[in-house]
């Protein structure tokens, strides 16, 4: 893969594509969590359609963005103004090439922009060492919406209290 990568706002007209890139870094990247397990991977996969895919982009609230090499979309991420990292999916071959570490960025520059100053994430396991190499704690286990055993992860961005990896997120003030 190119090392080359573009980011840009994610489009209704992206969800197909976006979709597709969903469904399979979760089917192949993600094996080892789901443990190609049916019923996990089903409830894991149940809403990445494109109609469903769509309306996350098309929602105003949320900040959406896909990561292109050479007119290919490599990956995606979605913000919610909650500071809430929904999506942040790679290809499988797209990986270890800078295409996350691009995403993590614009998702942050966009959260700073909104005055957000803490972001999380429900990680699969197997995803948490990156976040945790981008400045992200890993905060213990939790149940993701759909059943899997994730990893509950938050950066402050102000970088105060880096380090307390042990710490719970949480909106209270310090």
């Amino acid at each position: 893969m190119s090392t080359r990568i573009e980011i840009r706002k994610a489009v209704p007209a992206d969800a197909a594509p976006a979709c597709n890139l969903l469904r399979r870094s979760i089917e192949e990247g993600c094996r080892a969590d789901h443990h190609g397990q049916p019923a996990l991977l089903d409830a894991w996969l149940g809403n990445k359609t494109p109609a469903t895919v769509a309306a996350w982009f098309a929602a105003p609230a949320n900040f959406a963005v896909v990561a292109e090499s050479e007119g290919r979309m490599v990956g995606l991420t979605l913000l919610t103004p909650a500071g809430k990292v929904a999506l942040c999916y790679v290809l499988p071959d797209a990986l270890r090439c800078g295409v996350g570490r691009a995403l993590l960025a614009a998702v942050e520059e966009q959260a700073r922009a909104w005055n957000i100053s803490k972001l999380h994430l429900h990680s699969p396991a197997g995803a948490s060492a990156f976040f945790e190499r981008h400045g992200y704690s890993n905060a213990g286990k939790e149940k993701s919406c759909f059943g899997l055993d994730s990893d509950l992860m938050w950066k402050r961005l102000d970088g105060a209290g880096e380090g307390s990896a042990r710490k719970r997120f949480c909106n209270c003030s310090d």
